[in-house]
């Protein structure tokens, strides 16, 4: 990897040109626009983007020490704002007392205790899905994903069922998905989230239509208010005991509740497509991963118990998300200057790391465009750094839903593999559309193959 020659004040990077020219490249395509820059200056790269002076680390050590050893100065700065239009003050967006408040109270909800007890739910909902497909007939494995997750979220998390409206939920989280990136990087685009422009109108009907939802499902739980051991009895009943004692009101629990409502189905269901679209095209890693099942499950469903008995598959799921990590880039501000690679950097600059980039640099993974599971054997992966690999992010701030979206992803593929090979549809377009998560641009059309 060349470097160029060392700024002593600035790390290197690519000068300023036109205004907006870089916020319009990295708009256009963030992915090779990241995957450039730490290609041609290295572990550290600075470059003006629209209004804001950005910072690329691309170091396991750099990431950790944002993401934990000096957290506190630093806040989710990058496109926030934005996000709380969407989720509101839930865990993803909100900060200091409050982030640290509202974790404490949906903390047990995510315990290893119920999470092994949602295991059965995961099995039988995706039993109940691939039960509907027949062989030689074409799905759209994206659309299919995304309404199991959404169903066992809803079930598992919410005690709902939402399967039913699965379409018109899915049609609204991706219009607010999509109107996210509007002007992201642009000096103006906060004003063009204000303005009445189509794509801002859009992500309003979209919003009231997740709202309406969302606030049914908080409404139902407040008229009966039994504790069913799921998420939304938890925070209903939740007090900080360890703060002010109080406990959440509807517009707090509506913010929790679509973020993890969103966040608990949007990057699984992503997770699981790019894994069976890797499957598909590396047919002795889909031989071993079935032989393992077959020898593991037979012909019962999987359980929480049984994951002990599927580490290849946890290895085939873990190097999917190496190489389409469903969170593609981590972004804090910085409260205060800070050093980095000996230099200083200012205060309010915004720092990126990018999980995209990162899981593709060839020091920690040897030819790294290659989908080779044996990565995340135990003794290959330990000896890497901690943050060459970091789909859920790290320090205070990792993914609430880790342990619970680890168990889905590996129920999920046992239970679909049990019965059906998927085949890429021949000459169907794969493409990245990396917005708050990174999609297949045009789904996944896939021919089912019966197994058994």
């Amino acid at each position: 990897m060349a470097h160029p020659a060392i700024d002593r004040q600035h790390p290197p990077g690519p000068r300023r040109r036109v205004p907006a020219l870089s916020a319009l490249e990295m708009g256009r395509d963030p992915l090779a626009f990241l995957t450039a820059l730490r290609d041609r200056y290295g572990d550290i790269a600075r470059v003006p983007l629209g209004g804001e002076t950005l910072y690329l680390f691309s170091h396991p050590d750099l990431v950790r020490d944002v993401l934990v050893t000096n957290h506190r100065n630093f806040h989710k700065g990058c496109g926030l704002e934005r996000a709380k239009r969407l989720l509101g003050h839930g865990l993803l967006t909100s900060e200091g007392e409050i982030h640290l408040r509202q974790r404490r109270l949906s903390q047990p909800a995510f315990h290893r205790q119920h999470i092994t007890a949602y295991g059965a739910t995961m099995a039988a909902y995706t039993a109940a899905r691939r039960d509907r497909w027949r062989a030689g007939t074409t799905i759209d494995a994206h659309a299919e994903m995304m309404a199991l997750t959404l169903a066992i979220v809803g079930k598992t998390l919410f005690d709902a069922d939402v399967e039913n409206e699965a379409a018109e939920i899915g049609e609204a989280i991706t219009t607010a998905f999509e109107s996210f990136n509007v002007g992201f990087f642009l000096p103006f685009g906060q004003i063009l989230q204000r303005l009445p422009l189509p794509a801002t109108i859009r992500f309003r009907k979209a919003r009231a239509r997740l709202d309406a939802t969302i606030y049914r499902l908080i409404d139902e739980r407040r008229r009966t208010p039994t504790d069913r051991g799921d998420l939304l009895s938890m925070l209903l009943v939740a007090q900080d005991t360890e703060g002010d004692g109080g406990g959440m009101s509807d517009l707090q629990l509506r913010d929790e509740a679509m973020t993890i409502f969103l966040a608990g189905h949007e990057t699984t269901a992503n997770a699981l497509t790019w894994t069976l679209y890797l499957l598909s095209q590396h047919r002795d890693v889909e031989a071993r991963m079935h032989a393992e099942i077959d020898a593991a499950l037979g012909a019962r469903l999987p359980a929480a118990d049984d994951l002990a008995l599927l580490p290849y598959t946890r290895m085939v799921l873990a190097e999917s998300m190496r190489l389409y990590p469903p969170a593609w880039i981590v972004g804090r501000r910085a409260l205060a200057p800070f050093e980095a690679a000996g230099y200083t950097i200012p205060a309010r600059s915004i720092v990126l790391a990018c999980q995209y980039v990162m899981h593709r640099d060839p020091r920690w993974f040897p030819d790294p465009d290659r989908f080779d599971p044996e990565r995340f054997a135990p003794d290959r992966h330990a000896d890497r750094p901690r943050f060459a690999y970091f789909p859920f992010g790290g320090g205070p701030r990792i993914c609430i839903g880790e342990q619970f979206a680890w168990m889905e992803g590996v129920l999920a593929l046992a239970t679909i593999a049990q019965r059906w090979r998927l085949r890429l549809v021949p000459g169907h377009a794969v493409a990245l559309q990396p917005i708050i998560t990174l999609r297949p641009k045009f789904g996944m059309r896939m021919t089912v193959e019966q197994r058994r």
